[in-house]
């Protein structure tokens, strides 16, 4: 999983301008485009991350294997003696840093350059000839436990097994839908087996070209990009360099706004981009002539050129009909009906509301509990508008409070976390004034962030629900909230992220003239067709966050007051300790605090929910479902015979089908909408379309089912006083 960092708007004020003086300024400047861009990254990251590496064969060591694993982590392009060469650098490539050289990339992009051109001649003869399912062959798709091919020929055998393996899974999906058709339609004649095998290798040949035409796309600048990323996550998991265009997404992705049509496209196998979804509120929808499953067949922008977008990769096609606000664009499309039309649409600000918290009211043995869910901690980062996660949930609390709720639940499950100011925010919605987390800088520089919320707006029964999916952010709030005593936590472990992130421009840096000749050469190997507006970011872990108890969040995550079976928790690749350079848990000394002792009797609800979790049908087969998976990650091989095949995957569809009752749980939760939010959600059909699914597998969550169990005992144990 990646986290989304902590953006702190109160923190690193200086470091901008301290690095800006020391390095601006620089009389020598490295030679080539990559070595100014590595000599910048890792100068900033010796003045400013938060405990930096010594840069010594041990650093190398893990930019060498992060740089190889990301590249052909499926062992599928190098060769044994292509590995074998590229080790000797494997403890060199500290001594290149220090020297502003970048000859390991270089290297390894030669290399690899070479290796996806002689792999692509694989596939076609592979898939011209047909493939006998009745053998007993098999393959391993756990990459870590695959050797590097030792020849040409047993590489051309790895991808020959693996094209094998993906015209099975075709043809066994066609052999199904063919006897589906044959069942349900009288007289229909199935295809013949030669028929879908045939059609099956043609599927998977169609996706190989595709996937080729990707990787020939990306040219050397890009997979700088990797390189870069490989040794700036040697350094920590979060520290990572962004180029340009991915900043920018970034951005886009914590604000949950951008400046588009509002349009959510699919590319289909034949090559079209077709309308998968109109967002509402966004540009298309007010326009109303664009509609789902129209295709897009050309995109004409501001210069009166349509160009033709068949075959398209979606993030190119995104790339030309995204622009300025109030600019148009106009799109020639062809509606299902056969009519070709087109429309012109004005570039708007588009809101994804579903990154954005909303509420319910959830009715059960005559209470009424509220809901938030809250799926990250957005703030405006783009300019393009003014919701922030702690406004918008402080809104949701007062309307549920004017509903008369007795209880409330706040819904962090699978939150990756955003930012920092909106935690200590939404912490003074619960308990007003006070600390809500601890920062420490280089040189245990320790500062409080406290909230200056006069006074709680919510004082009643309040659950915080967390699984491993939670982080960062969302860590601090569950950590502030255990400490206080304000509220029970319930679900899993969380992740185990405890580290602050600040994203550094890299352009301030570097001399205007190297600035520019680095964004010159990056447009010419686009062939003109892009823009750049700067060299990229860096995003620096700057600080660790510790709870206002004094430990870290770091690695340990925060251990709910009581624990609900998860499907995910016997994995390895689960959270921050899976990653050999996270930074250490610690613990420092805690913050000036008061427990608020909200909650009447703690272990009375824990040991009430042990006993209906032990009961419950629905956590019997999450345990139960859990040691299937954990088995079927440790034992990764799959046949390739077709009837090996089946049982296998047969395995699979148990395992979904338990996933599905877990997530159809039956319970008696009764889950409506605020009386405010109903204009809002009935708007249009995709609207009331969307919000009911929303309602309907809440009814079904058995995790917020026994969360609205435990609140009602609460409820229960003393009187709730009104709320302020």
């Amino acid at each position: 999983m990646k986290n989304k960092i902590l953006i702190p708007s109160v923190v690193c004020g200086g470091l901008l301008a301290f690095l800006s003086f020391r390095y601006i300024n620089a009389n020598a400047q490295p030679q080539g485009q990559n070595a100014i861009i590595q000599q910048t990254v890792m100068a900033i990251m010796g003045e400013g991350h938060y405990a930096p590496r010594d840069v010594n064969d041990s650093f190398s060591k893990k930019v060498f294997d992060k740089v190889v694993d990301g590249l052909d982590y499926d062992k599928k392009f190098l060769l044994k003696a292509d590995y074998d060469q590229l080790k000797k650098s494997q403890f060199l490539i500290d001594d290149q840093i220090k020297d502003n050289r970048t000859d390991f990339f270089n290297e390894v992009n030669t290399i690899f350059v070479n290796r996806i051109t002689e792999a692509e001649q694989f596939y076609k003869p592979i898939l011209a000839k047909p493939f006998n399912f009745n053998e007993n062959d098999s393959i391993q798709l756990d990459g870590e436990k695959l050797a590097f091919a030792t020849s040409s020929a047993e590489l051309k055998e790895r991808w020959t097994k693996m094209l094998k393996y993906r015209a099975l899974a075709k043809y066994t999906d066609l052999k199904k839908a063919e006897d589906k058709k044959a069942k349900d339609s009288a007289g229909y004649t199935p295809k013949t087996t030669v028929a879908l095998e045939i059609e099956a290798r043609e599927s998977v040949s169609k996706m190989q070209d595709r996937y080729f035409k990707r990787l020939k796309k990306l040219n050397e600048n890009d997979r700088f990009s990797l390189y870069m990323n490989g040794v700036t996550n040697a350094e920590d998991p979060h520290s990572d360099f962004f180029p340009p265009e991915d900043r920018k997404r970034f951005d886009e992705a914590m604000s949950g706004n951008f400046i588009g049509i509002g349009a959510q496209l699919q590319a289909q196998d034949d090559g079209k981009i077709k309308v998968q979804m109109i967002i509402t509120g966004s540009p298309s929808w007010r326009q109303g002539q664009l509609k789902n499953g129209d295709v897009i067949e050309k995109v004409e922008g501001e210069d009166k050129h349509p160009v033709d977008i068949e075959g398209y990769e979606i993030e190119d096609v995104v790339k030309l009909i995204r622009g300025k606000s109030g600019s148009v664009v106009k799109l020639h499309v062809k509606h299902e009906d056969g009519t070709q039309q087109v429309i012109p649409i004005t570039r708007g600000k588009v809101e994804m509301e579903d990154t954005y918290a909303k509420s319910s009211v959830i009715e059960n043995n005559g209470k009424r509990i509220g809901y938030i869910y809250l799926p990250e901690f957005y703030t405006n980062f783009t300019g393009n508008g003014d919701r922030t996660s702690g406004k918008d949930v402080e809104k949701e609390v007062l309307k549920l409070k004017e509903e008369g709720v007795e209880g409330i639940v706040l819904d962090l499950r699978n939150n990756g976390g955003g930012s920092l100011s909106d935690v200590v925010d939404m912490a003074g919605i619960f308990v007003g004034t006070g600390p809500v987390v601890q920062v420490r800088g280089r040189g245990d520089n320790v500062m409080t962030l406290p909230s200056d919320q006069p006074q709680p707006i919510y004082t009643g029964p309040l659950a915080i629900m967390v699984n491993g999916g939670s982080a960062s952010a969302s860590e601090i709030l569950a950590a502030a909230m255990q400490d206080y005593g304000r509220a029970v936590i319930i679900g899993a472990n969380t992740f185990g992220k405890g580290t602050v992130q600040k994203l550094v421009p890299l352009d301030p840096f570097v001399s205007p003239e190297a600035r520019k000749s680095i964004i010159d050469s990056w447009i010419a190997a686009k062939n003109g067709d892009a823009k750049f507006e700067g060299i990229g970011s860096l995003k620096l872990t700057i600080q660790k966050f510790y709870r206002i108890n004094g430990g870290s969040t770091q690695l340990k995550g925060v251990t709910p007051d009581i624990l609900l079976p998860d499907v995910y928790e016997s994995l390895d690749d689960i959270g921050e300790r899976k990653n050999p350079s996270a930074l250490p848990w610690d613990k420092i000394k805690q913050a000036d605090y008061s427990k608020t002792n909200s909650i009447p009797n703690l272990p009375a609800l824990i040991s009430g929910s042990k006993q209906r979790i032990g009961n419950n049908e629905t956590f019997n087969i999450v345990k139960q479902t859990s040691a299937r998976l954990k088995a079927q990650q440790d034992h990764n091989v799959y046949p390739l015979n077709e009837t090996k095949y089946l049982a296998k995957q047969a395995e699979g569809e148990a395992i979904s089908k338990k996933l599905d009752q877990i997530d159809s749980a039956k319970t008696k939760l009764s889950i409506v909408n605020l009386k405010s939010d109903l204009s809002r959600v009935t708007i249009d059909t995709s609207a009331k379309e969307k919000n009911k699914k929303w309602l309907d597998a809440l009814k079904k969550d058995a995790y917020l089912n026994e969360t609205v169990n435990v609140l009602n005992e609460w409820i229960k144990v003393v009187a709730l006083k009104p709320t302020k």
